[in-house]
């Protein structure tokens, strides 16, 4: 496929070599997950800085942030990147189809601005903080998409920049106000959409002349097939599944309020590194494993899974092992006052379990689909919604917000069950 107004074609790698060791795996997926994990590392300095200076519930608002705006991130992906993939791979991506997706994208990212600013205004945050955070989610929700494009049709070292320019504009930016004791919970909204719209612009003028220029949405409803034929599927499969892996903090915000949410917060920032690696990376492998379906050689989208999988459990040991000698032997460098080491810890080992379920599981979804299982992988994460929503309302009102972390690992635990076994029943069937 090629895209004339950016100037790039389809990436034409398939997989690794057949006889690619483990030095050229690590390359492979360290060159895929050094972008997102400079997101990583600026989100959690960030958070640090943040836990320092703002109020438990100032805190857990930015975290509940960071929670609702990679929801929309993953919807972005289900409604526009994985169609896109999927098509990508039979080559039938033209100049109006290619319109149809972008201006899908800016009304979606429109949509999602709109969403979080209410759900702010839910939680009674200040409208002008709201509004600044609703402006983030949308510019990154924009951000996302362009990643996804560039990664399946161009070289990904554009998608690299975008990341790096992200999180140096977030942290230099949040430095500087912190340096001028100027970092105020406002300040940060405007510094975080200030890195979005940043990340944005990096992609280049042509790209984003592509994307704004739209006079008429009239190759929006092109979108109706799409919705028909795959997004319907893959939409409903993110919505279940963020209700398994997220229930805990639209359940805790809601009914316990931000402060309430504060040390469930501090657990998921210990272990966002793995959260944005297993984001990010099907992104460039979900294309991949398409062609490389479509050219009948399933052998070698397994073994696209096998190494996905290796390198997720690398960065969940990596993350894990870091996060507990920092909560056992150097507290003080992430806790401050009012939090309490022994609560942490027993936090950190419940999204320790939780993060080594998706690890497993997020390999075997994107080889689903890529193989366009989307209404199968819906199915799964019904059951697994359901065990989530339930244990975990459950043990928030009988228990409290940290025993309600095990609510979203049993739905998890299912939701993984399930997966592996329509993965390896789709292999048999094909192989």
């Amino acid at each position: 496929m090629n895209i004339p107004a950016l100037g790039v074609q389809t990436n034409p790698e398939i997989s690794p070599p057949n006889n690619a060791g483990l030095a050229a795996v690590a390359l492979r997926y360290g060159l895929s997950s050094i972008g997102p994990l400079c997101i990583s590392a600026a989100h959690f300095i960030a958070a640090i800085l943040f836990l320092r200076v703002f109020t438990r519930a100032e805190f857990g608002l930015f975290s509940f942030v960071l929670v609702i705006v990679p929801f929309c991130l993953s919807l972005s992906g289900a409604l526009i990147g994985a169609p896109v993939a999927i098509a990508v791979r039979t080559s039938e991506v033209g100049a109006r189809d290619l319109s149809t997706y972008l201006q899908a994208n800016l009304a979606f990212s429109a949509l999602a601005a709109m969403g979080i600013f209410s759900l702010l205004e839910l939680t009674r945050t200040d409208w002008n903080i709201a509004l600044l955070f609703g402006a983030y989610g949308g510019a990154m929700t924009l951000r996302w998409f362009a990643r996804t494009l560039w990664y399946a049709t161009s070289s990904a070292s554009r998608v690299f920049v975008s990341d790096l320019v992200y999180g140096v504009v977030l942290l230099a930016g949040l430095f500087l106000a912190y340096l001028l004791r100027r970092l105020t919970p406002l300040g940060a909204a405007e510094i975080l959409l200030a890195a979005a719209l940043a990340g944005l612009l990096s992609f280049g003028r042509s790209y984003l002349k592509l994307q704004f220029l739209v006079r008429r949405f009239t190759s929006l409803g092109g979108y109706r097939r799409i919705w028909l034929d795959l997004a319907r599927w893959s939409a409903l499969g993110v919505v279940l599944t963020e209700l398994t892996a997220n229930a805990h903090a639209y359940l805790v915000t809601f009914l316990a309020g931000p402060a309430a949410f504060a040390p469930l917060a501090l657990g998921a920032l210990l272990v966002r590194p793995i959260q944005l690696v297993l984001a990010a990376v099907p992104d460039r492998e979900r294309p991949v494993m398409a062609r490389l379906l479509a050219a009948g050689n399933y052998l070698g989208a397994r073994k696209i899974v096998n190494h996905f999988r290796m390198a997720a459990g690398a960065i969940w040991l990596a993350t894990i092992t870091l996060s507990a000698v920092l909560l056992m032997w150097f507290p003080h460098l992430v806790l401050k006052k009012g939090y309490d080491p022994a609560q942490a810890m027993v936090v950190l080992a419940l999204f320790a379990a939780i993060t080594a379920a998706r690890s497993m599981r997020t390999p075997e979804s994107v080889l689903l689909q890529a193989a366009g299982q989307f209404r199968a992988l819906a199915g799964a994460s019904l059951w697994s919604c359901s065990v989530s929503l339930i244990a975990t309302l459950t043990l928030l009102l009988l228990a409290g917000p940290v025993s309600s972390l095990a609510g979203i690992l049993a739905g998890e635990l299912m939701m993984t069950s399930r997966v592996l076994a329509l993965s390896r029943h789709w292999m048999r069937s094909h192989v």
